[in-house]
């Protein structure tokens, strides 16, 4: 490494020296190790157990037995301890640590003197047989050892680790190093997903995969990121959805299909919000909201599972359900069925003093914000808010029995949104009407309406059969089961202003 950014510590490095010179000290060791040793630093280091495997293999040894069972583990030297004939040093990877016991009688005087001399964060093998120390903790003595990386920075300090949430989020990799929650919650959220393409895949789901540069975007009420294709000449976008593909899979004959990728919305940065996000969405032929709700209950279930949740939102029963008028009439005291005029509503809003933009606003942005503001953050355990109106949901199908409404549902737990999903509209001609109403609020203004999508309707007019969808935020998924606050600690690496 060269230039300025060499010479900046990261937080949490500490050293009696400057770094420049504990650097140059690490690096000179790394050299003596090699002329010792030209094994090391290999390219590989073949047949390793996860240190977990054998901890659990010796839970039944009793304080100071010792076996001659050979295992093969390496990872990152995390501590080191003790002095004379014997010491200590602990050994972590992804799945735990283990003691090492190294004994100068064992590996001689030139292999145990570099071994102790090896510096935190060095990448080390080892191979050796398992005991319980006589203070009862599972060990490996150490029979040989391969120093297999150079650590040339120090890891964050052991015991303050990363205090700076910036850093954490920045530099992931120290995070990782330091924090055994950050480990387990990558861990836990790499089993969410597993789980669930497990469950979809068992209820004959088939994961696809569609553009996720599109000549036109839609599929939700978000601002895009553009980007401009050379050879193409033309201006293509960063998928919002992938719900208008989705669907034409429907038209096509694939009447179960899901995908599970990146979505991308140029819009705000929060807790809740990443520029770039994960989404599942699947689709299914035949099906009503009614049965996309217990759909998402049951993947809800085996995610949960997946991790061994046991927090306070019961994912594991029926969830409640409530219409979106009567939740906002329940938080507000606002009858919106008895003010579907904007002037009215706003008039209304103004009387009862909520902080709510009513300047300009139209009917639907008033009554989204209600949403937002005084009835999302309350709905703790899981609940789904029924029959929107249709002002605000432009791909859903009308309600059978409410005129106005249109048969959607939003998901929300723990006071977040985390999944969306219709009676999909399959009416050609009504799904025009829809995107020239789109077409109007862009043309006064609303930087979120739909663009018309010719192609889609001509999909449409093909004749697609009666359906449901769901589209599910897998990182707000992982916040609820991992008990993360915020989505910037359940993604590696967040979006960071300069």
């Amino acid at each position: 490494m060269s230039g300025p950014d060499a010479e900046q510590p990261a937080p949490g490095e500490s050293s009696r020296h400057g770094l420049p010179e504990l650097i140059a000290e690490r690096r000179a060791k790394g050299e003596r190790l090699k002329q010792a040793d030209p094994d090391s630093f290999p390219y590989s280091y073949e047949g390793v157990e996860p240190i977990a495997n054998v901890l659990a293999a010796y839970e039944h040894l009793a304080a100071g037995e010792e076996t001659e069972e050979g295992h093969r583990v390496a990872g990152r030297l995390a501590a080191r301890r003790g002095s004379g004939g014997a010491a200590f040093l602990d050994l972590l990877d992804r799945t735990g640590k283990i003691q090492l016991h190294a004994r100068r009688d064992v590996l001689g005087e030139d292999a145990f003197e570099r071994l102790t001399s090896l510096d935190l964060g060095d990448l080390l093998g080892v191979d050796g047989a398992a005991l319980r120390s006589k203070r009862g903790e599972i060990s490996l003595r150490v029979d040989a050892f391969q120093p297999l990386a150079k650590a040339l920075r120090p890891p964050p300090d052991k015991h303050s680790g990363l205090s700076d949430v910036e850093t954490r989020h920045r530099r992931r990799e120290l995070d990782l190093i330091s924090s055994e929650e950050t480990r387990r919650v990558f861990v836990e959220r790499a089993r969410i997903i597993s789980a669930v393409r497990s469950y979809l895949d068992a209820e004959g789901f088939i994961e696809v995969e569609t553009p996720v540069l599109q000549p036109l975007y839609g599929g939700a009420l978000a601002r895009p990121f553009t980007t401009h294709h050379n050879e193409l000449d033309r201006t293509l976008y960063l998928r919002i959805a992938t719900e208008l593909y989705l669907k034409r899979l429907l038209v096509g004959g694939l009447e179960r299909v899901y995908e599970l990728g990146k979505d991308f919305r140029n819009e705000g940065v929060s807790t809740k919000h990443n520029p770039e996000f994960t989404m599942v969405e699947f689709y299914e032929a035949y099906a009503d909201y009614d049965d996309a709700a217990r759909r998402l209950e049951g993947l809800a279930r085996a995610a949960a599972a997946a991790v061994g949740y046991a927090g306070e939102l019961d994912f594991a029963g029926e969830w409640r359900r409530v219409s979106f008028v009567e939740a906002i009439a329940e938080a507000t005291g606002i009858d919106l069925a008895r003010m579907r005029d904007a002037g009215e509503l706003a008039a209304e809003i103004g009387r009862r003093e909520l902080p709510i933009r009513t300047e300009e606003a139209s009917w639907a942005q008033m009554a989204d914000d209600l949403l937002s503001k005084y009835v999302e953050p309350t709905l703790v355990q899981p609940t789904f808010v029924r029959d929107y109106p249709v002002e605000l949901s432009p791909f859903a199908r009308a309600h059978r029995s409410q005129p106005g409404l249109v048969e959607r549902w939003e998901a929300f737990a723990g006071g977040i949104e985390i999944a969306n999903a219709f009676s999909e509209l399959n009416d050609a001609d009504a799904q025009r009407e829809r995107f020239e109403a789109q077409r109007q609020a862009a043309e006064g203004g609303d930087e979120q309406a739909q663009p018309y999508d010719e192609l889609f309707v001509q999909a449409l007019e093909q004749g697609m059969p009666p359906a449901a969808g769901v589209g599910l935020g897998i990182d707000r998924l992982v916040m609820l089961l991992t008990g993360r606050d915020s989505i910037r600690e359940v993604v590696l690496f967040p979006a960071m202003r300069d």
